[in-house]
């Protein structure tokens, strides 16, 4: 059927891709691990309609998908409603089509999305990577003056989890909850246990996210048995079925595109067990976040979107939290105004990546113990093996950036 005369026609896709700088205090330790996120694809979706302009971005070296060449040309020549729930498309495409929607019909894009609205506004949460117990506690403090009351922060056996606790409590009222994520480097029940139990009496802990195998299932069931705290795992790391026969999680984490967190979003409802949503980027990303987050009941928990850890949101008003939720933005499609001299001013030539100095990784434990990796990449795979303590007290990671010294070469050689 051919569309309406006055539906908008899809005319260019432009691509636009920008290094976006990381805020200052994070930076050194978001770059050991995340150094690429700074890499924002923006997408323009053109239509034949002069005021009708969709927006959205896709984190290249970490989004749920990616926005190929054979998508773009798909939707031109198209009215872009005959996209929706495309999942296909990739974020940024994806994001771009529901904006330019939701534009033409004159509403928000979470009218897009087929099921009423439960909520006008969303919880937000703070995201930290592996850091200090100083610097994470600073961090705590930036998140609360900004309006966070929530902050999930990866939980690693190379820091003492229970200082990094302890630092963040001693600087932030009780409200203030920490949701720790281990991507199961506590391996197994036997390991978690002593450590989840001791976190418990913590007043700020709030949920655990993957502290074992993720497929480890009576494992699961035998560590809610032993907390009190809620255990989550995301939706498509385990199958869902089997978690659900087995009591293994409270509830989960639920990414990926519209169609995907939808489905998922309403199968953990239906089973009585609360998510957040992870969608990882800037302005634009939360602004989608906080659209789905209107619709989804079980989207209880405070989403998390990583766009704390940038030090501009590419939008021309930023995203406001008051006591820690912030309202789904009202105006047509995402919402949100992207700032177009952001976007020039950070525009980035291919290859589109960033090179990073090399480095040494120094893991000190008690009694003089340490060990040296080249890349996180080599720690993290050796914390997974079980090769080092998994969550001992006292534990130290330094960073020692190449500072062209012969030194340098010699210690990075002998442990790459």
């Amino acid at each position: 059927m051919p569309p309406h005369p006055t539906a908008p026609r899809v005319i260019d896709v432009e691509r636009c891709v920008v290094s976006v700088p990381f805020r200052e205090r994070s930076r050194p330790w978001t770059e050991i691990m995340a150094g690429q996120w700074r890499v924002v694809e923006l997408i323009r979706l053109i239509t034949d309609s002069p005021d009708i302009v969709g927006y959205g971005e896709t984190l290249p070296h970490y989004s749920w998908g990616a926005v190929t060449d054979e998508a773009i040309a798909a939707v031109r020549g198209h009215n872009p409603a005959d996209f929706l729930g495309r999942d296909d498309l990739g974020p940024g495409l994806q994001m771009a089509i529901y904006d330019a929607v939701g534009k033409a019909l004159g509403v928000p894009a979470h009218r897009l999305f087929g099921l009423p609205p439960v909520r006008d506004r969303c919880a937000l949460s703070w995201w930290s990577t592996k850091m200090p117990p100083d610097v994470l506690a600073a961090e705590a403090t930036d998140a609360l003056s900004a309006g966070y009351r929530s902050h999930k922060f990866k939980a690693r056996p190379w820091f003492d989890v229970y200082e990094q606790v302890e630092a963040v409590s001693a600087v932030t009222p009780p409200y203030y909850t920490l949701d720790l994520d281990w991507n199961q480097m506590l391996l197994d029940v036997g390991t978690a246990a002593p450590v989840l139990r001791e976190l418990d009496r913590y007043e700020r802990v709030g949920t655990f996210e993957t502290p074992i195998r993720n497929r480890d299932f009576e494992g699961y069931r035998r560590l809610r048995d032993k907390v009190s705290h809620p255990i989550a795992e995301h939706f498509g790391e385990a199958p869902f079925a089997a978690g659900i026969a087995a009591e293994a999680f409270d509830g989960y984490v639920v990414t990926g595109g519209v169609a995907t967190a939808i489905e998922q979003g309403t199968l953990a409802t239906g089973f009585g067990k609360p998510f957040w949503l992870q969608l990882v980027g800037t302005g634009l990303t939360t602004a989608m976040a906080l659209q789905l987050g209107a619709v989804l009941p079980g989207a209880r928990w405070p989403s998390v979107t990583c766009t704390n850890i940038y030090a501009e949101e590419l939008l021309t008003e930023p995203i406001i939290l008051h006591d820690g939720y912030a309202n789904v933005p009202t105006a047509p499609g995402l919402g949100v105004t992207v700032d177009e001299s952001a976007i020039t001013k950070l525009a980035m030539e291919p290859p589109y990546r960033i090179d990073y100095p090399e480095s040494v990784l120094t893991v000190t434990l008690p009694g003089g113990r340490s060990w040296q990796f080249a890349t996180i990449a080599q720690l993290w795979r050796e914390s997974l093996a079980g090769n080092l303590p998994a969550q001992e007290r006292g534990a130290r990671l330094t960073v020692t950036i190449d500072d062209g010294s012969a030194e340098f070469g010699r210690v990075r050689a002998a442990v790459a």
